[in-house]
């Protein structure tokens, strides 16, 4: 049986403003679907392997309780709970991603 992937309304803002980063401000439309598409599709196959995203150690080697799969330059991080995938955050892996998840 699949996994069901939940988004937070954080992840879903972090998608919207990677797409109007890329159309609107690189105006480049076409890379800017691809981009998304790309993440999608990378969170997708959590579906059927949740647990196939590298584990987000934090300093000192503690584990965060996070997992987090790649697309190009961006990081999608979740958790799981039960057959359920929470997805998080979705964030470019040039940014302070710490920052931004704790």
């Amino acid at each position: 049986m699949d996994n069901i992937i939940c988004y937070s309304q954080l992840a879903v803002n972090d998608l919207d403003e990677t797409w109007n980063c890329i159309a609107i401000e690189l105006c480049n439309e076409s890379a800017a679907n691809d981009t998304i598409n790309g993440i999608l599709k990378a969170i997708e196959t959590l579906k059927k392997f949740p647990e196939s995203g590298a584990i987000l150690k934090l300093p000192e080697d503690n584990i965060s309780g996070y997992r987090f799969v790649k697309y190009g330059n961006y990081l999608a991080f979740y958790r799981t709970e039960g057959n359920t995938v929470y997805i998080d955050r979705v964030i470019c892996s040039r940014r302070d991603y710490l920052k931004f998840l704790f």
